[in-house]
């Protein structure tokens, strides 16, 4: 392991060495014990390093970055003469800018040592339960990890920004089989420092698990009606980060295409929907405190029931568009939980779909999507009739989050976000 604060003193010397007066620069390295399991036999364990470094100049509005993992001397010096180069023979931009001073802080959290012994035990623990509860769901790979971070940031301002920070992942890759009933691949992971609540109880492994088996019990849908679909955590976190896409993030804002361009402290969606990104928030494991752009990080509500509160924009987007920076763009996303028990919300299903995951090409700018539900139910009357397959929704991202019929009392927290169950009206189903 290297010492990252004495490589960003190096580089800190190079730059000013090289007439560099507008700067950053970011050094990190990282250690991965991991542990594999292929068909529910540990087959591996290794320890991974990693490292690397970053550099940003701006010179008269012109602004060059380069990046690499040798941290010697000579690689440094590399690092930099390209940045600088880069520098030189780029376009100037007058919303190119470094963030303005922020205090020095050191940000730590997590669990920095591995206790891999524990880690171990929970693994295994939760394939007998697997193999106990969940009979007919083969584990085709599971991979348990345990890594730390220790980032170092510095820019020219005087903003001098480190972050230590250990989880623990765990990921599967697993299907359903009954006789000569099979089910696809699906696959669910989540990251935590809690190694007291069993392993298969965190995240949506649970979920998955009994999706799985459910599966193999598939029923035709046919024809296309207008429905209710109740997305799942896993589903409704896809269609937000489409939806941001669509309409609140700094590329669509930038180039004019955002249909939200003019709503900030307007209702764009339904009262139900409180979206948040976190700094701090106990339940959240894997949180950055600070952002690329070398702000501390702040708790951001970008929709505040159904009120649209602010676009997420980066340092350059937001001197781009005139319009304030968004001291967040982490994605550790919080969706308030409502007050309709999930069983509740499917009772209340007269003909519809809980889709489990979207697999479709990018929305239009107008945000009309279409394509496959996948790991999907059909529910009639109330009732979960039975798994789906080459089933396909379609609909428009605004319309799904205006027509919010309920939104569950539980939520589903896979340590990097914290979402509900969301029903919603007026989406086009179509089986064959």
């Amino acid at each position: 392991m290297y010492d990252i604060k004495q490589i960003s003193r190096k580089l800190d010397a190079l730059l000013k060495e090289k007439g560099a007066a507008v700067y950053e620069h970011c050094v990190s390295e990282s250690e991965k014990q991991e542990l594999n399991t292929e068909k529910a036999d540990f087959n591996l364990f290794r320890t991974i390093f990693d490292n690397g470094v970053s550099v940003t100049v701006i010179q008269d509005g012109k602004k060059g970055s380069a990046s690499g993992n040798d941290l010697s001397d000579e690689g440094l010096e590399k690092v930099v003469s390209d940045a600088l180069l880069g520098a030189a023979s780029s376009v100037e931009d007058e919303a190119n800018a470094i963030a303005e001073r922020q205090e020095p802080e050191v940000f730590q959290s997590g669990c920095w040592d591995a206790d891999m012994p524990r880690f171990y035990d929970g693994l295994k623990a939760m394939m007998d339960t697997m193999a106990r509860d969940y009979p007919k769901v083969n584990p085709m790979m599971l991979i348990g990890d345990h890594t730390r971070y220790h980032v170092y940031y510095v820019n020219s301002n005087g903003t001098c920004f480190e972050n230590r920070n250990g989880l623990y992942h765990v990921g599967i890759e697993m299907s359903g089989s009954d006789g000569e009933k099979n089910t696809g691949l699906d696959y669910t992971g989540f990251c935590t420092t809690d190694l007291d609540t069993p392993l298969i109880s965190q995240g949506s492994m649970k979920q998955h698990m009994e999706a799985t088996e459910a599966s193999l019990n598939s029923v035709p849908l046919p024809g296309k009606f207008e429905g209710t679909v109740i997305f799942t955590p896993d589903c409704l976190g896809e269609f937000m980060y489409m939806l941001a896409g669509n309409y609140i993030m700094g590329g669509v804002i930038m180039n004019g295409t955002s249909q939200w361009l003019d709503k900030v402290g307007q209702q764009v969606a339904s009262e139900k929907i409180t979206v948040s990104l976190k700094a701090e928030d106990s339940r959240i494991a894997d949180l950055q405190p600070f952002t690329g752009d070398g702000y501390k990080a702040e708790n951001v509500t970008v929709i505040d029931k159904g009120v649209l509160n602010c676009f997420l924009l980066n340092l350059y987007a937001a001197r781009k568009t005139g319009r304030p920076v968004t001291k967040n763009t982490s994605f550790a996303m919080v969706i308030e939980n409502g007050d309709t028990p999930l069983q509740d919300m499917i009772a209340s299903v007269d003909k519809g779909l809980i889709v489990g995951g979207f697999s479709g090409g990018e929305p239009g700018a107008n945000g009309e999507f279409s394509g496959v539900a996948k790991n999907s139910f059909y529910v009639e009357n109330g009732k979960i009739v039975g798994a789906v397959t080459e089933t396909m929704i379609n609909g428009n991202l605004e319309q799904v989050f205006k027509n919010v019929i309920a939104v569950s009392k539980e939520q589903v927290c896979n340590g990097g976000s914290v979402l509900p169950w969301m029903a919603c009206s007026g989406i086009v189903i179509s089986g064959k």
